[in-house]
């Protein structure tokens, strides 16, 4: 059935005149993904090699009916990017944009939550599918289609996990890339949830970073409602406390938020956790092997 990215997605691109909403768009609607409309404020009228672009989302949702949202505008007009797209009624919202101000991404958070709008990111690579739809920045390349969910807090650990599950022959059925700033719109758990919801994925792969409590929460849900089979790796054990690692919300306060304490979290809840990338991806491709 696979999520998010799937065969009902309407996507419109927010900047798809820019340089970089161009080539996403155009890669992501040579993948197969229904591209239907980008917009950027002025140039309505014009389009994109056939894709019409509109002045507002609310356009392109009335004219086109979009229902996702692919965000990559500049950080100082990203927040009221995904504030318009909520208002324009667009039900999920993957955000691209790294660098936007936490205080704006509060007041963000607070707006669409209630709603039930689905936000990805911000500073994520988005959301694939294999051979159903890519929306992001995905190199989809690199994975196969199979049963196995992964989400990440990193982009490039991401493609480098779905690499070496495809290496040894297994596949996923979306990847979702959570984003890595203090303040995104979707947890560990919503993704946790979601998968144990989807038919298509029978099993889980959780790619976490230093920095937060989200994982740690997430080893308490995993305990509590998720009967599928969960498979962890955590980045950052060589990380100094006090000095942000690559993340905005990839920072060690104190004890707290290192990869040793995720570890040893989701372990006490029966997940097994890889020191590294190669490892978690053997660990889970013992799993499938056993059944």
């Amino acid at each position: 059935m696979a999520i998010i990215a799937t065969k009902d997605t309407r996507l419109v691109v927010q900047g798809i005149t820019g340089r970089e909403g161009t080539f996403h768009a155009l890669r992501n609607r040579d993948y197969g993904t229904n591209v239907v409309a980008g917009v950027t404020p002025g140039r309505a009228g014009q389009n994109v090699e056939g894709i019409p672009v509109f002045d507002s989302v609310a356009d392109a949702v009335a004219e086109q009916g979009a229902n996702t949202s692919l965000i990559l505008v500049p950080p100082r007009f990203a927040a009221e990017a995904i504030l318009e797209a909520a208002e324009a009624g667009v039900e999920q919202i993957i955000c691209i944009t790294e660098g936007i101000p936490a205080h704006e991404m509060l007041e963000v958070y607070h707006y669409i939550r209630p709603r039930g709008i689905r936000l990805l990111g911000p500073n994520c690579p988005g959301a694939l599918s294999p051979g159903i739809a890519n929306v992001g920045i995905i190199p989809a390349e690199v994975f196969k289609q199979g049963p196995i969910g992964l989400m990440s807090r990193s982009g490039t650990l991401t493609y480098q996990i779905g690499g070496e599950l495809a290496a040894k022959g297994l596949g996923n059925s979306t990847i979702i890339g959570l984003g890595g700033d203090p303040i995104v719109g979707t947890s560990f758990i919503d993704g946790l949830d979601m998968f144990q919801a989807d038919d298509q994925t029978e099993y889980i792969v959780m790619v976490g970073e230093i920095g937060g409590n989200e994982e740690e929460k997430a080893a308490e849900v995993i305990a509590e409602r998720i009967t599928k089979p969960v498979v962890a790796y955590i980045a950052g054990f060589e990380a100094p406390p006090g000095k942000t690692m690559g993340h905005a919300g990839a920072i060690i306060s104190g004890s707290a938020g290192t990869a040793a304490a995720k570890k040893e979290a989701l372990e006490a809840k029966g997940v097994r956790v890889g020191t590294n990338p190669t490892e978690a991806a053997q660990l889970m491709a013992d799993l499938v092997t056993k059944g």
